[in-house]
C-alpha cells in the first residue's frame, strides 16, 4: 500500500509548502497528496481552502498578497515539481478556472514525474485523461448506490487513463472496494486519522492512503 503524506508532512512545519514536502520525503513516504488553486494574477498556487482565515478568496488575491496573508512563502505547481522529482505527487485540482494553466504546467512535467491528477469535479478528470498522459482519479465523497451510477458517462474502457478512485474514509464499502478493484481501478483514501483507522485501511487492501499521519501508517 501506497502512503501518500496529504499536504505534505505538517506536523512541525505549514501545510502545502516545500518544508512540509520536505519533511513528508524524509519521513520515507511514497508520495505527496497538494491542492493547486489560481491567483488572480493567474499562478497556479499550492492552496487547500477556497477562503483564507482572514476572509479573503484565493483567486481574489495575487500571489505575493496570498503570501502577505499567510505570512509565509506558498510554492506554485510548477515550483513543487521541480525541487521534489523522484516522489509521487497526487494533484488535486480544486477549481475549474485553472484548468489551463495547470494542463501546461502538468504537461511539462508527465514524462519525467510520476504524477496522479484527481479532482471531485469529474468533468475537470474527463479533460484531464483526454489531454495528457498521466493517472488519473475521481474523488469521492459519498458512497454510490452501485458502481456504474459513480462512472456514469466516463468511457473508462476507451480512456484508461482513469484509473483511480479516491474515497473519503467515512464511505469506504468493501463490496464497491473490491468491485471497483475487479473493474481496474486502483483504490485510494483519504482521511483516516486514527491508528485502527488506517489499520482498517489496510485490512480492506487499499492501494493508497493519503493521511496526515504519516508515520502512524508506517507503524500498523
Amino acid at each position: 500500500m501506497l502512503i501518500l503524506a496529504h499536504r505534505g508532512y505538517h506536523a512541525e512545519v505549514p501545510e502545502n509548502t516545500l518544508a512540509a514536502f520536505e519533511a513528508a520525503v524524509r519521513a520515507g513516504v511514497n508520495g505527496i497528496e497538494t491542492d493547486v488553486r489560481m491567483s488572480r494574477d493567474g499562478v497556479p498556487v499550492l492552496v487547500h481552502d477556497r477562503v483564507m482565515a482572514t476572509g479573503q478568496a484565493v483567486r481574489d488575491l495575487t500571489h505575493s498578497e496570498i503570501e502577505n496573508a499567510l505570512g509565509r512563502e506558498i510554492p506554485t505547481l510548477d515550483e513543487a515539481l521541480a525541487h521534489f522529482p523522484d516522489i509521487l505527487w497526487n494533484v488535486e485540482i480544486k477549481t475549474l478556472d485553472c484548468l489551463s494553466t495547470v494542463l501546461g504546467v502538468l504537461e511539462k512535467y508527465q514524462t519525467r514525474h510520476r504524477i496522479i491528477v484527481s479532482s471531485f469535479r469529474h468533468d475537470l478528470i474527463a479533460t484531464c485523461a483526454a489531454s495528457l498522459k498521466l493517472e488519473c482519479g475521481l474523488l469521492v465523497a459519498h458512497r454510490p448506490q452501485i458502481l456504474d451510477s459513480l462512472l456514469a458517462g466516463f468511457d473508462c474502457d476507451g480512456n484508461a487513463r482513469i484509473n483511480h478512485l479516491v474515497w473519503d474514509y467515512n464511505v469506504l464499502d468493501d463490496a464497491l472496494l473490491k468491485q471497483a478493484a475487479t473493474n481496474g481501478f486502483r483504490n485510494f483514501v483519504y482521511g483516516p486519522i486514527t491508528r485502527a483507522e488506517h489499520e482498517e485501511c489496510r485490512e480492506l487492501d487499499m492501494d493508497g492512503v493519503i493521511t496526515d499521519y504519516p508515520l502512524l501508517m508506517q507503524e500498523v
